[in-house]
């Protein structure tokens, strides 16, 4: 009789289990929840309905702000949706520990860095192109 090999979790599996079991579909970064619309000040500073107050971008209660609707600050409206994202960047590198379940901002701001490093690269790829098949790079 063949031995079973239990395979690796399919991805969407793992990023289900991830985004609505572990983190129970708030942002692992900054609590919002996800698919629903938030009101946020564009900061970081958003309104957590259920609690009632005003949060800062880690998620931490802010108390120097008052409700929404009795604030004349502009506000903006944004629906949440979670992501699963890989902290060391790694997509081969699924293990729980290295998975997170992050909101658009907060997983933007995480692969921030990451970005800016690739463009660099990038960039000095094209200029090395450049100076090898037309001259100097412009």
């Amino acid at each position: 009789m063949p031995s079973q090999i239990s395979s690796p979790s399919p991805p969407v599996v793992l990023s289900v289990s991830i985004r609505f079991r572990r983190a129970k579909g708030r942002c692992e970064g900054c609590g919002r929840p996800h698919g629903r619309e938030v009101i946020h000040l564009g900061d970081g500073l958003w309104w957590d309905e259920d609690a009632g107050t005003w949060r800062c971008g880690q998620g931490k209660r802010h108390r120097r702000l008052r409700p929404p609707h009795s604030t004349i600050l502009p506000m903006r409206r944004t629906r949440v949706f979670l992501s699963t994202c890989h902290l060391d960047h790694d997509p081969q590198n699924n293990a729980p520990g290295n998975l997170a379940a992050l909101c658009q901002r907060c997983h933007l701001l995480h692969d921030a860095p990451e970005h800016r490093r690739r463009r660099a690269v990038t960039v000095r790829a094209r200029r090395a192109m450049g100076d090898l098949f037309t001259g100097p790079y412009g």
